[in-house]
């Protein structure tokens, strides 16, 4: 009899049982960091097509779902999908298909890294990038006369680590037209004393090498996007914004993305031409599940590295020089209002002090009637004091924290004591504007996301030089620095809605690390590990 009444209570129970919701997925035994407003944690959620649908407890999870998978994560902890808000995707996959440069320390080594890559490869035209001579020894610009000795009939053109500034050999500069008279606003060719070519250009005389260089295949053009999509994914990347894109590269990404073949997210920033603007600003903001076009890239002026960046008063270093404006001060005006009646979102590269105030004053004129424009100040360098006081969540400064310890050996010799006051100030930025975000420039600086906390947060170096950190009164706290990493960056990209924190309904984009990037001392946090990625719920890397 007893046996018969526990057999009919199972059968009840079981009767009784709500029936399991089907989901794709459950997250569980981590540490979840949902960065939502509150900034609370989690142990555990469940993804079904590709979003976030509950998050809570393991057993209840476990219990109300009927799952397809699970991911163990065995302790690890779990943050939103990384966004870099500043990046060069594309280029980065270029990269990989010419010289590489970085971490060249003298120009010796830039030749021999040149001869090796074209005893290999036996291109028509060399080009390489990466070089920075505020590594070398001499830290003076290079000249031509190497490169005509080792390659006196095929073409050079190895690009600085900015991309503000070339050394090319003589057969390159026959190519691009250039001679002694060559002339170009906003940017110059560099004579030495006797008023010859050194094969130095900084800037705007860039582009008559660029059209001179044969055009990539499509070919090429995929494989780099792999390429380059790879590296993020292995660093924990699901969306990157792409500083300057032109049309053909723009709608090949969305061929890609269209058939699975690329998986990462891409905000697209347009380059700005005619033909761009033409074409883009007709057709309107283009959004699909992982491309969002709806903002153009303008360069107002070039690096500090190579003194193109546009200085009120001349540099430090250089008596009489004040760096260019690549885009004129009324230009930039001119085209702020032609972009805020479409409706498109205006971010601009300012570096200098002089480019800054030239991009706050436009962008403050041209938004009076656009209250959500959400236009950005890319680097937002070296700002004037007085001048913070125009960031807002309105006008955005989008900021690299590696550039900081990258440029602090020789920033404040460019700029004075003065001035290097109001340069790298991310803390200031943030108080004013009441946000910031992040990303790394790449491929002038690394990929790794780590580093970008890491600079932001210690304001170290990776040899964690200086020992107490380079003006550590703008240093982000680790909340503030995730935040410019996930919901900031995807406010920025008017995306907040679908992706940035970890939340029901939101993409299930999330980063999973080897250790606790919020708790790890300081020093530890380049040394954390991404064990996987995901976009969608999918997993799109995985260090197994």
């Amino acid at each position: 009899m007893k046996q018969f009444v526990f057999l009919l209570s199972g059968f009840l129970f079981l009767n009784c049982a709500p029936e399991k919701i089907s989901a794709d997925l459950l997250v569980k035994n981590a540490t979840i960091y949902t960065v939502t407003d509150v900034f609370e944690t989690a142990n555990a959620f469940v993804v079904k097509d590709g979003k976030i649908l509950e998050i809570g407890l393991k057993p209840e999870l476990e219990l109300k779902y009927d799952l397809k998978k699970t991911y163990d994560a065995k302790g690890a902890t779990i943050v939103p999908g990384l966004i870099d808000a500043h990046a060069h995707l594309y280029n980065l996959g270029v990269t990989r298909q010419q010289v590489d440069l970085v971490g060249t320390t003298s120009y010796d080594a830039v030749l021999e890294r040149v001869k090796t890559f074209q005893q290999e490869k036996k291109v028509s035209y060399i080009t390489g990038r990466g070089w920075d001579q505020n590594d070398w020894e001499h830290k003076e610009f290079p000249t031509k006369k190497e490169l005509d000795s080792l390659f006196p009939d095929t073409p050079v053109a190895l690009t600085r680590v900015d991309g503000h500034a070339m050394i090319i050999n003589s057969k390159a500069l026959e190519l691009a037209g250039i001679t002694t008279k060559t002339k170009m606003d906003g940017g110059e060719v560099v004579l030495d004393s006797l008023g010859q070519l050194t094969g130095i250009l900084i800037d705007s005389p860039m582009s008559l090498v660029r059209t001179s260089i044969p055009a990539p295949s499509k070919e090429f053009s995929i494989q780099a996007l792999k390429d380059a999509e790879k590296i993020c994914l292995e660093n924990g990347l699901t969306t990157v914004n792409d500083a300057g894109l032109s049309r053909n590269i723009i709608e090949l990404i969305d061929s890609l993305q269209q058939a699975d073949v690329l998986k990462i997210k891409v905000y697209a920033m347009v380059s700005n031409t005619e033909d761009n603007l033409a074409y883009f600003l007709k057709k309107g903001i283009i959004k699909t599940d992982r491309l969002h076009v709806r903002s153009v890239k303008v360069y107002a002026d070039g690096a500090l590295g190579s003194r193109g960046a546009a200085l009120r008063k001349s540099y430090s270093d250089k008596e009489n020089h004040f760096g260019a404006m690549i885009t004129p001060s009324d230009s930039l005006e001119q085209l702020a209002v032609r972009l805020a009646k479409a409706g498109y979102q205006m971010n601009t590269h300012a570096i200098g002090d002089s480019a800054n105030i030239s991009v706050l004053r436009a962008y403050k004129k041209a938004l009076v009637n656009y209250p959500d424009a959400r236009w950005k100040v890319e680097h937002a360098q070296i700002v004037t004091p007085v001048d913070f006081d125009i960031f807002s969540k309105n006008i955005i400064p989008s900021i690299q924290p590696t550039h900081a310890t990258s440029d602090m050996y020789w920033a404040e010799d460019r700029v004075g004591s003065e001035r290097i006051q109001g340069a790298y100030a991310y803390k200031t930025l943030l108080d004013r504007a009441g946000i910031v975000v992040l990303g790394t420039d790449f491929p002038v600086e690394q990929v790794n996301p780590m580093h970008t906390f890491y600079s932001a947060v210690a304001r170290k170096d990776l040899k964690n030089y200086p020992e107490g950190g380079f003006r550590m009164e703008d240093a982000l706290t680790r909340e503030e620095t995730l935040k410019g990493m996930t919901t900031w960056a995807a406010y920025s990209n008017f995306e907040e809605g679908e992706k940035g924190t970890i939340e029901p309904g939101k993409a299930a984009d999330f980063t999973i690390l080897d250790r606790n990037i919020m708790e790890v001392p300081a020093d530890s946090i380049p040394k954390i590990k991404v064990l996987a990625t995901f976009i969608n719920g999918e997993m799109v890397f995985s260090e197994k």
